[in-house]
């Protein structure tokens, strides 16, 4: 059963971009970017966008005992990335839980600006000494409602 989302104000959904290029590494046998990599890309992006748009770094969080953990992840796929594409990642939070956000996101080639995988993820907050969900402090929620 999914948690509900909390009676907070909705969030503002203001959307982040962190750009990227794909790597010799992130290609399959298939010539275009293995279905693994764009995870990491999102993930990458969140890093990037914790840190610098919202003013929290995951470094932060880990100092005060606190971590996200991906409970689920889903993407469909549009287009494929190759070899010396640079594309941006953008992403929002779409929905506020006890324990957690959903975080939806858009990867997007930047020659063309075409669509090409979008998704969502759903993170938990754990403390990391017992691994276990926990409610998000409002300082969090505050610095996550621009």
């Amino acid at each position: 059963m999914r948690e509900k989302a909390l009676d907070y104000p909705e969030p503002s959904r203001t959307i982040f971009e962190s750009q990227m290029d794909v790597r010799p590494d992130d290609i399959d046998m298939f010539q275009h970017v293995h279905a693994s990599k764009y995870q990491d890309y999102v993930l990458a992006a969140r890093f990037d966008q914790m840190k610098r748009c919202y003013g929290i770094s995951m470094e932060a969080f880990m100092e005060k005992g606190l971590g996200w953990f991906v409970r689920d992840f889903s993407i469909e796929y549009k287009r494929s990335l190759g070899l010396g594409d640079r594309f941006k990642v953008k992403t929002w939070i779409q929905d506020f839980f006890r324990t957690g956000v959903c975080v939806h996101f858009e990867i997007i080639r930047k020659t063309t600006d075409k669509l090409c995988c979008k998704g969502k993820s759903h993170y938990t907050m754990v403390s990391l000494a017992t691994q276990r969900p926990e409610p998000i402090p409002e300082w969090v929620l505050e610095k996550y409602r621009i």
